[in-house]
């Protein structure tokens, strides 16, 4: 990578640090340090909110969604603005005039001790998984660049940001989160105008070209719960998916827990509700837009180059002759490619489209070959739509703009790996360390036991992470992790505003709800969203039925 590239990269990073630190003040207590005394404005928590999800993962996992899958992807968030509501009058007033540090203290007061322990344990399984996630996403990046192995990417990450968050505090990592929507905003919009000038087709004949391949179709209106992505399953499944990640994961919680107000905390997430499907779209665009220029421009056979550079090593003729091959089947498609973005009428578009369809697939049967050899040469699954970015920005971007680009995915990846860690830490310390083994030290103690969770949930993570940079999309990853826990999760919180519910229905029903989530996960084809509807109406189900007739009284909350 140029030095210009480099002195960017550099200089933004050194920026986001000294001045997180400098931002970090009344960090010497546990409300300072976990809640920034509830000092926060809306805005910033807002943009924190939305920082901690557009992390490095929306950079690179998604983009690469769109440029394999196009723009069904969309439909997920399309429960969010609903979602948003449904929280802004029940779980954040609720959650945040208790006077809790994590969501899981009101379950206690509504419950009991170990309906909370159980809640906060499975959140701190699915976040620090998560997390691992996050932290591969820019380690896929670093290992492109420098070719090193994944690992040490991870290390390179992961670290400095375990260190960064030990001393900032959850005020030093909001501010962070503030210049990260503004780099990633800044970093989108340029490449999408790049991709427009740099193009050989009108963007109108681009749209042509990507709805060809059906990468424009963001919408599947179809009922099938063996589809990941279709409306229903986004607005459904979407919803409960968001309502769990945004109302009772610790590590969006502790965000709104900042703002000076409930009704500030309200606004913060009505930025989401307004903001992050216009900014998803702009993301998948991106991925599009990739798509179409690789049409005209021939990308590289293996999009990751370590495996590329291994297969060159072990399989050097095999491999030739596959490039000469797709030399060719490229060469067609480009012509079929300019024959769609030419045709004069809907006749010979449609013409046009068949033929270039039928190159696509020569060009994807040549590439499943390549993929094949790489996997026996390596021993490991290709991750192809984790590279599909990062080998664009490094051998198409111009000058400076590469660099941006770098920036604002180690940017993301620290603030968003710095909210998780954070989070994690304070789940730790409140729900476990504090509740059950040291209830009256200092708070000078409970901070130096916060600093030593972040760093085993850093090495954790990090252990994930090696893992996970090998599973797929990433975007999807984390989502899938999360599907996994967050609809049970949800399923507690829903009891807790049933008047009828008592403890011993909201143990077992979380309980049974985990068990019918792993079997739906492990033994049925049935989508991953479905997974947070299918835990939530479980437990609410079981919870109610174990409350009846209960000799239990209800806590007060």
């Amino acid at each position: 990578m140029h030095w210009i590239n480099w002195a960017i990269v550099i200089a933004y990073l050194v920026y986001v640090i000294v001045d997180g630190v400098r931002r970090s003040k009344d960090t010497d207590s546990v409300s300072g340090y976990f809640v920034a005394n509830k000092s926060l404005s809306w805005w910033v928590v807002g943009l924190s909110v939305m920082a901690t999800q557009l992390s490095a993962v929306t950079m690179i996992g998604t983009t690469g969604q769109g440029a394999t899958d196009g723009l069904r992807f969309i439909q997920i968030y399309l429960g969010l603005p609903l979602a948003m509501v449904i929280l802004g009058v029940t779980l954040v007033p609720m959650l945040h005039g208790s006077g809790v540090y994590t969501a899981y203290e009101y379950l206690e007061r509504r419950f009991d001790a170990k309906t909370r322990s159980l809640t906060s344990l499975l959140f701190l399984l699915s976040r620090g998984m998560s997390c691992g996630t996050i932290i591969a996403a820019p380690a896929v990046v670093f290992s492109a660049i420098w070719g090193i192995p994944v690992a040490w990417s991870v290390a390179l990450i992961g670290v400095p940001t375990v260190i960064y968050t030990m001393v900032g505090g959850v005020q030093a990592v909001a501010w962070a989160d503030v210049k990260q929507m503004v780099l990633i905003v800044v970093a989108l919009v340029a490449m999408m105008l790049v991709l427009l000038v740099q193009m050989p087709v009108s963007p109108q004949e681009g749209l042509r070209i990507a709805g060809a391949t059906g990468r424009l179709a963001a919408f599947d209106f179809s009922f099938d719960l063996n589809e990941t992505y279709t409306f229903w399953s986004g607005l459904i499944g979407g919803t409960f998916l968001m309502l769990s990640y945004f109302g009772t994961d610790q590590s969006q919680v502790q965000r709104f827990l900042t703002a000076k107000s409930v009704e500030q905390a309200r606004t913060s997430l009505l930025m989401s509700a307004y903001w992050k499907i216009p900014l998803q779209t702009l993301v998948l665009f991106v991925g599009v837009g990739v798509f179409v220029y690789y049409q005209f421009v021939q990308p590289p056979l293996l999009h990751n180059p370590a495996h590329e550079s291994a297969v060159l090593a072990a399989r050097a003729d095999e491999y030739g002759a596959l490039e000469a091959r797709y030399e060719a089947a490229f060469g067609a498609r480009q012509t079929a490619a300019r024959a769609v973005a030419d045709a004069p009428d809907d006749a010979a578009e449609l013409a046009a489209r068949e033929a270039f369809l039928a190159r696509e697939a020569d060009i994807q049967s040549i590439r499943s070959e390549a993929t094949a050899l790489a996997g026996e040469v390596t021993g490991e699954p290709t991750g192809a739509v984790n590279y599909i970015i990062p080998r664009f920005v490094l051998n198409e971007l111009p000058l400076g703009l590469a660099g941006l680009f770098i920036a604002g995915v180690m940017a993301a990846a620290m603030s968003s790996i710095a909210a998780e860690l954070n989070s994690l830490a304070t789940a730790t310390v409140i729900d476990f360390y504090r509740r059950w083994w040291r209830r009256e030290e200092n708070d000078a103690h409970y901070l130096r036991v916060s600093k030593g969770a972040t760093a085993f949930w850093g090495i954790f993570a990090c252990v994930v992470a090696t893992y996970a940079a090998t599973l797929g999309s990433l975007i999807e990853v984390v989502n899938q992790f999360g599907s996994f826990f967050y609809g049970s999760i949800l399923g507690v919180f829903l009891l807790a505003m049933v008047p009828r519910a008592r403890a011993r229905g909201a143990f077992v029903g979380l309980i049974t709800g985990m068990a019918v989530v792993g079997f739906v996960a492990f033994r049925t084809e049935i989508a991953y969203l479905w997974q947070n509807v299918i835990g939530a109406a479980v437990v609410l189900a079981v919870g109610v039925a174990f409350s009846t007739g209960s000799g239990e009284r209800a806590a007060t909350s």
